[in-house]
């Protein structure tokens, strides 16, 4: 969710947009199962493994994975390997949004020293809410390595910051937006999770 307004699934397009699905309710999913699978193999097992989702849907993605985690490892306990990082405070462009309300930063008893964190975010734009992330997590503790999955990689980086798992890379127009819509943040089914496009004015 690096621009709140050209990157995240917050709010409801206009009448007039056009939209195009690029991601349907089973391309999410085996996007999510591959991630799962690259997590694993690059940390060789669960072991001292923690992902934490940045909102708001970052977090679902998170749960998700570390769900199909579980899946793949029954060592694996979903709930004690996932959390939520906010960054609301740690963003250059808080000025801007001053409206922009902090959500709760939510970890695992264990803590963040000496685990592998995997930062889980639905769209990576210019970089900067990771950027944020990075920043809120030198706060936190330290970590020993510090990872990013994300579900859609749509370009237009501003900094030097690349994701480790990527789920679909999204070549997008800087004037097109990226909505990502999951059921346990937008309502409805996971029938109806969907990535989509919409074209810019």
């Amino acid at each position: 969710m690096n621009n709140p307004s050209a990157a995240s699934g917050d709010g409801q397009p206009a009448p007039s947009s056009v939209s195009r699905v690029v991601l349907s309710a089973a391309d999410i999913e085996r996007a999510l199962t591959r991630i799962a699978y690259e997590i694993l193999e690059a940390n060789k097992g669960g072991e001292n493994l923690l992902l934490l989702g940045i909102p708001r849907r970052g977090f679902p993605l998170a749960q998700r994975l570390a769900a199909k985690l579980a899946a793949s490892d029954p060592a694996i306990d979903p709930a004690a390997i996932v959390g939520q990082l906010d960054v609301t405070m740690f963003r250059d462009d808080l000025a801007q949004h001053p409206t922009m309300a902090p959500r709760r930063t939510e970890l695992p008893a264990s803590g963040v020293d000496g685990k592998t964190i995997v930062l889980v975010d639905d769209v990576l734009y210019s970089g900067r809410t990771i950027r944020a992330a990075l920043d809120a997590l030198v706060d936190l503790g330290r970590p020993r390595a510090v990872r990013l999955a994300v579900l859609v990689d749509r370009g237009h980086r501003e900094l030097p910051i690349r994701a480790d798992h990527v789920g679909k890379n999204l070549p997008t127009s800087s004037s097109e937006k990226v909505r990502v819509r999951l059921h346990e943040i937008d309502g409805g089914t996971a029938a109806g999770d969907q990535v989509v496009i919409e074209a810019g004015a």
